[in-house]
């Protein structure tokens, strides 16, 4: 039976491993705090909830030992880390408007990154998808620090699945050009076209449809773009 491990248990995380629970695997699913674990078990029983801080490097290590302890060693390894974009001018924002992206949210990425494909190589092989957003692809008026954030995963992606297709991981990023629909979002859709939006279950097909690749495909980035009803490499 396979084994997920997946980093961002609230909303991407969530419906990731139930619909990969549904379909016959394990899921063990990461959130820093208990309340979040608290509704990923009480919608997903079968899943193995582990708080734990992907700014620590030691929790992030814990997270993989405790899954691998549960399920044996992960054969697909998901970041969903994300934060909120900081809008405004950059002729107005703060000084410290990049600081929760330099210092929580891309050390986060790198920690489950680094310790996620040393675990898929020592275990021979697997998959590692990257989340991001659209901002990976381009500069947005208002989002500056959010692009800047956006376009290093992007970087740290690419150059680590460089490596990883020489060693049977498929390394890939996965950009959600879209908004992302739950509950925090429902009072944006109002009025909005349905293609601004992309479903948390649309997601998780486009992750299964990565790790179903092989390490040497062609497809080490996918963008999932509503508005144009594809997936775009």
């Amino acid at each position: 039976m396979p084994t997920l491990l997946v980093f961002g248990a609230r909303n991407v995380g969530r419906v990731l491993a139930r619909e990969l629970i549904a379909d016959g695997w394990n899921a063990a699913a990461v959130a820093r705090t208990q309340d979040t674990i608290d509704a990923l078990r009480a919608e997903v029983p079968e899943a193995l909830g582990i708080v734990a801080d992907a700014t620590s490097a030691a929790d992030v290590e814990r997270a993989f030992a405790e899954t691998r302890d549960r399920f044996g060693p992960p054969d697909l390894v998901v970041s969903a880390l994300t934060d909120g974009p900081r809008s405004g001018s950059i002729v107005e924002l703060a000084a410290d408007a990049f600081d929760s992206y330099l210092h929580d949210l891309l050390p986060a990425i790198f920690n489950v990154l680094r310790v996620g494909s040393r675990v898929l190589v020592e275990n021979g092989g697997g998959t590692f998808v990257q989340m991001t957003g659209g901002s990976a692809r381009r500069g947005m008026p208002k989002r500056g620090p959010w692009a800047a954030a956006a376009f290093a995963t992007r970087a740290l992606t690419q150059s680590a699945a460089g490596e990883l297709r020489e060693r049977n991981v498929h390394g890939a990023l996965l950009i959600v050009d879209a908004v992302i629909e739950s509950p925090k979002v429902a009072g944006r859709m109002e009025g909005q076209p349905p293609e601004k939006f992309a479903t948390m279950e649309e997601i998780a097909k486009a992750v299964v449809y990565l790790h179903g690749q092989s390490p040497r495909a062609w497809t080490h980035e996918l963008q999932l773009t509503p508005a144009l009803e594809t997936w775009v490499p």
